[in-house]
C-alpha cells in the first residue's frame, strides 16, 4: 500500500510538472494567431498609413499578421472604446495618438491613457504654424503683434477638441495671449481648413509635412514655424518656435495600446517586434522623408512616463479652452 501511495504521489507530481511545462510552452508560443490593430480613423490618413507601414515590418518579427481595422467615428472614440472593452489577451491593439487624452479632456469620454496598457510610442509628427502667401505675418514670432494690431479679428482654424485645437491653446498660452482675444473657427477636417486658408477666410492654421509638404513646395502655403526642438528635413529655412522666442514643442504622438490587464510578457513581445521594426533604415527614412515624422520609439516605463507628462501638458492647455464657446 505504501509503495502504491509513493507511486501515486510521483505520478501526481509528474502530471503537475507536465501541466506547468505545458502552460509555460503555451505562454511562450504567443502569438499563435493574427493580431487585430484598431485604427480609430478612416483609411488613407497619416495615422492610418504610418501604423500600417510600421506594422508590416513588425509582423516579420512576430511570425503572424497584424491586421489593421479602421474604425472611425465619434471623434475617434468608437475605436478606442472597442479596444478598451476587448479581451486583454494580447490579440487586440489600438493604434492612436493624443486624441485619447483630448477626448477625455473635452468630456466626450470618461477615460484617457490610464484605461489601457501602453505598448510603445512609435513616431511623432511635428506640427507647423502656417498661413497663406501674402499674409503680413512673416513668421510665428509676428503673430502676437498681429493680434495686438487687430484685436478680436485674427482667425485661427481648428477641428474642435483635436490636436490643432490644443496646439493653438498651447501657443496662445506660451505667448501670453488670452483666447478671447482671437477667433477660433471650427472645421470638420484638415482639407476644409486648408481650403479656408487658401480662400483667405482665416489667417492661420496648423499643418504638418504629411498634409502640407506639397503646398509648401509649390508656394501655395507658407510655414511660419515648426513646433520642434530642431528644424525639419526639407524645411531647413523655417525656424523652430523656440528659435523665435516661443517656448513650445508640439507634435502628434502615435503609439500602441492594449486593453487593460493584458499580460506584460505579451506586451513585451509585441513591443519588441516593433522595436526591431524601427531599426529598419529604409523604414526610418520613409517615416522621416515621406511622412515628415520623427521616429521616437519608447516602451515600458519610459512610455508610461511620457504619457503621464503628455496628459499633464494637454490638461494645462485645456484650461484655456471654452468647449461651450
Amino acid at each position: 500500500m505504501r509503495k502504491f501511495s509513493k507511486l501515486l504521489l510521483a505520478a501526481s507530481i509528474s502530471s503537475l510538472s507536465l501541466g506547468v511545462a505545458a502552460t509555460a510552452v503555451h505562454a511562450d508560443d504567443f502569438p499563435e494567431r493574427d493580431i487585430r490593430m484598431v485604427i480609430p480613423f478612416g483609411p488613407g490618413g497619416a495615422t492610418d498609413i504610418i501604423f500600417r507601414l510600421i506594422s508590416q515590418e513588425a509582423e516579420k518579427h512576430l511570425g503572424v499578421s497584424i491586421v489593421p481595422v479602421n474604425m472611425a467615428g465619434a471623434g475617434a472614440t468608437l475605436g478606442s472604446r472597442n479596444v478598451k472593452d476587448a479581451d486583454p489577451d494580447g490579440y487586440t491593439l489600438l493604434g492612436s495618438h493624443d486624441t485619447i487624452a483630448l477626448s477625455q479632456l473635452a468630456g466626450m469620454v470618461d477615460y484617457s491613457y490610464e484605461a489601457f496598457d501602453p505598448v510603445a510610442l512609435l513616431t511623432q509628427t511635428v506640427n507647423i504654424a502656417t498661413t497663406y502667401p501674402g499674409h503680413p505675418v512673416e513668421d510665428a514670432g509676428g503673430i502676437v503683434d498681429y493680434i495686438r494690431e487687430n484685436p478680436g479679428d485674427v482667425r485661427f482654424s481648428m477641428i474642435p477638441t483635436s490636436t490643432d485645437h490644443f496646439f493653438w491653446a498651447q501657443f496662445l498660452s506660451a505667448v501670453d495671449v488670452d483666447m478671447d482675444e482671437v477667433r477660433l473657427i471650427g472645421y470638420g477636417d484638415t482639407g476644409e481648413q486648408v481650403s479656408a486658408l487658401l480662400a483667405e477666410e482665416i489667417d492661420f492654421t496648423v499643418t504638418n509635412i504629411p498634409s502640407g509638404a506639397s503646398f509648401y513646395e509649390d508656394g501655395t502655403l507658407r510655414p511660419l514655424g515648426v513646433a520642434h526642438t530642431e528644424r525639419l528635413p526639407g524645411l531647413e529655412d523655417i525656424p523652430t518656435l523656440k528659435e523665435l522666442g516661443i517656448d513650445m514643442v508640439n507634435a502628434t504622438s502615435r503609439g500602441l495600446f492594449a486593453p487593460k490587464g493584458t499580460p506584460q510578457e505579451r506586451i513585451d513581445i509585441i513591443a519588441g517586434a516593433y522595436e526591431e521594426a524601427m531599426k529598419n533604415e529604409e523604414l526610418l527614412e520613409r517615416i522621416k522623408n515621406e511622412f515628415g515624422s520623427v521616429p521616437s520609439f519608447l516602451s515600458g516605463s519610459d512610455y508610461k512616463e511620457y504619457l503621464d507628462e503628455n496628459q499633464e501638458k494637454l490638461a494645462k492647455a485645456a484650461e484655456n479652452i471654452d468647449y461651450d464657446g
